[in-house]
């Protein structure tokens, strides 16, 4: 177990030692031009006898040091305590999930959304050693759940998905491929992987362009069709019967796009796999998810520290202390 700062971003705070060392040669300098201007200087020596450059300076370096030993304290030097964090040796998933009013069509059982749901709470029961996150999305795209170990939480949030939950209309693969990659905070792609579960309805031009970008960056895109070809009624639940086309009262009828899918997994050398076995998909995107590298990982959310900030905290104290108490002059002899 080694040491580590836990908020090791606050290091910038350090650079404000520059700006005191500006200041200090301002004032060493203004000193200079000061004793200059009051006379000869024989008689400003003599006024100045038990002025000390060196306690000057060193207690300037007192303070220095201090605001050094602050930093430190904020960054909150750390060491794991014990095993407790979970070593995980696997990658990072995000599962991207159409909330669409679509994905309430039943022509499959007990409806596209909920084998959805329940593909998802397979795929993670199959894949413990992966962080996962999930993206919602339908006319907008959003992160429900940033990367994580936690994948309890994200149990919880895939049981409350529904439609209600994105109110906006349509079905935005691009956007939500662009908040997938968002949500693993950084561009490269090494170790994550993304698992699209959609209808694939609207055609979506900008999802196939950037798909490809996407590839570029080594991000593999998986996705899952759910539905059927010949499509399906979606059903309406404020009027109790299906939903109606508003030019034509027509009702209407929902299809797989199958194409759409299949060319945005091709594009990041993903896998296609129409949602009709939930095992079968389960073991195909695994399959695939195996050939990317996996890494060792730790789950820091369940460790416990030994934190040791105090001793930056203490010496910055003491340092403080014997600046206050060290005479800015030097003892001067009687004549």
């Amino acid at each position: 177990m080694h040491f580590e700062f836990q908020y090791i971003y606050f290091i910038w705070l350090a650079t404000a030692v520059l700006l005191f060392l500006v200041l200090f040669a301002a004032v060493k300098k203004w000193k200079r031009k000061t004793i200059k201007k009051i006379g000869e200087p024989a008689l400003v020596k003599s006024m100045i006898r038990g002025y000390s450059p060196f306690r000057f300076n060193f207690k300037f370096f007192l303070l220095c040091l201090s605001f050094l030993l602050g930093v430190f304290c904020v960054m909150s030097l750390r060491k794991p305590g014990g095993d407790d964090g979970i070593k995980r040796a696997g990658i990072d998933v995000v599962f991207v999930l159409d909330l669409s009013k679509s994905m309430l069509a039943q022509d499959v059982k007990p409806s596209r959304l909920l084998l959805a749901k329940q593909f998802i709470s397979q795929m993670m029961d199959a894949m413990p050693d992966n962080r996962v996150g999930l993206v919602w999305f339908a006319g907008k795209a959003f992160i429900q759940m940033p990367i994580s170990a936690d994948h309890g939480s994200a149990q919880m949030y895939v049981d409350d998905a529904s439609p209600d939950v994105v109110p906006v209309k349509g079905t935005v693969i691009g956007d939500a491929l662009e908040q997938s990659l968002k949500s693993f905070g950084e561009r490269e792609a090494k170790y994550k992987a993304v698992i699209l579960i959609s209808d694939g309805e609207d055609h979506d031009e900008k999802a196939l362009k950037l798909s490809k970008e996407l590839a570029t960056h080594g991000l593999m895109v998986n996705t899952v069709g759910i539905g059927s070809p010949e499509g399906s009624f979606i059903p309406d639940d404020s009027t109790g019967g299906n939903k109606l086309d508003p030019a034509t009262g027509a009702p209407v009828i929902s299809k797989l796009n199958q194409k759409e899918l299949q060319e945005i997994a091709a594009n990041t050398k993903g896998v296609y796999v129409h949602l009709t076995d939930i095992n079968a998909a389960v073991k195909a995107i695994n399959a695939q998810l195996a050939q990317i590298d996996k890494k060792v990982s730790a789950d820091t959310s369940l460790m416990s520290f030994s934190y040791y900030f105090w001793v930056f905290a203490t010496a910055m104290v003491l340092l403080l202390i014997t600046e206050q108490l060290l005479p800015d002059g030097k003892k001067v002899k009687e004549t």
